[in-house]
């Protein structure tokens, strides 16, 4: 039943007038001193659309017969191989590392989608988390919804918490679900409104993984911002992002049981949004621990680049040709102990 949709290349010359100079500028700066050498390769790409991937998220809520047949022919591929330390079997993504974007399925109230178009990078947070079913699970930042969506497709979470302060975005979040999970399940998701700096003191120790997607720079879209404005706005404050991922952080680690696992995840290469906001929980919360997901990275050495350097609890994927995911930086978190 499904047809074979001829993928979809934007057009170079468009795309190119696009890049947002003030952007770009204050990136080359910051960039070339933070990942010296590996910046002018990740440039590159970011500055070149018509190279970025896309990668299908299966929806194991609503089998496609022929789907997966219909992508082997185009060229398509498991994105993850089964050596890693967590890979659900419910759970696939196909990828390929030729560029273009797949068709993207319309929202029809009542029916379900067959796929969600993602940036793979994406997915390596959700991997990290390891949920199991019957755990109680929080995604803090949760809109568009892709991340509880991934999360959906590797466990039955007994209580899914899925939160989004602003009001646009919580009803991108709703609707996302509502394309991707039936019924019966969507009522057992909590969706709510709430400034995530303050779960961790309305429902202090109630979850057994937490996943903070925190609102970041996010170094592809900024590129091309149309406005430019509105981008040196954003650079100016951008300063203030890394207080406010440090207090989602802060109240994340009060929200998670003791023996919980939390994961922190960026789409910016910026250090002091990555590994300085780390640092600084990890500083600064004597019950929290490193994780490791050096297994992880290991196991999607082959599909994904990373900046070296990096410690056994964190990575960051940089953007290259042929794999052009990213960027994304993921970092994992234990409780030991009560707050």
């Amino acid at each position: 039943f499904f047809l074979s949709p001829k993928l979809e290349k934007p057009r170079k010359g468009k795309l190119q007038k696009q890049i947002c100079r003030v952007v770009l500028e204050h990136f080359e700066k910051q960039y070339t001193a933070e990942l010296g050498h590996a910046w002018s390769s990740v440039r590159d790409v970011l500055t070149s659309p018509w190279c970025w991937q896309h990668a299908l998220l299966l929806n194991r809520f609503s089998p496609s017969p022929g789907l997966e047949s219909s992508l082997a022919g185009q060229g398509f591929q498991p994105a993850f191989p089964a050596a890693l330390p967590y890979l659900p079997a419910a759970f696939r993504c196909f990828s390929r590392p030729a560029p273009g974007r797949f068709p993207a399925q319309k929202h029809q109230p009542g029916r379900l989608k067959d796929y969600y178009l993602l940036n793979a990078a994406s997915l390596l947070p959700v991997l990290a988390l390891e949920v199991e079913d019957g755990e109680d699970v929080l995604d803090l930042c949760a809109a568009p919804g892709g991340k509880s969506v991934a999360i959906l497709q590797c466990a039955c979470p007994g209580h899914f918490h899925c939160n989004e302060y602003d009001d646009l975005r919580s009803r991108w979040l709703e609707q996302t679900i509502e394309s991707f999970i039936p019924d019966p399940l969507i009522n057992l998701i909590r969706v709510s409104k709430l400034d995530g700096r303050q779960i961790g003191d309305l429902q202090p120790e109630f979850y057994d993984k937490v996943l903070v997607d925190a609102p970041c720079s996010n170094d592809r879209s900024w590129l091309f911002s149309a406005d430019p404005q509105q981008a040196l706005l954003r650079l100016m404050q951008r300063k203030e992002l890394s207080s406010l991922q440090f207090q989602l952080l802060r109240s994340a680690v009060k929200a998670l049981r003791p023996g919980g696992s939390l994961v922190y995840s960026t789409c910016t290469l910026s250090k002091a949004e990555n590994s300085d906001v780390i640092n600084l929980i990890l500083n600064s919360c004597s019950n929290v621990i490193p994780g490791d997901i050096s297994g992880m990275a290991r196991g999607v050495s082959q599909e994904f680049s990373f900046l070296s350097g990096m410690q056994q609890h964190e990575l960051l994927v940089l953007p290259e040709r042929g794999r052009a995911w990213g960027p994304m930086y993921v970092a994992k978190l234990k409780k030991v102990s009560s707050t």
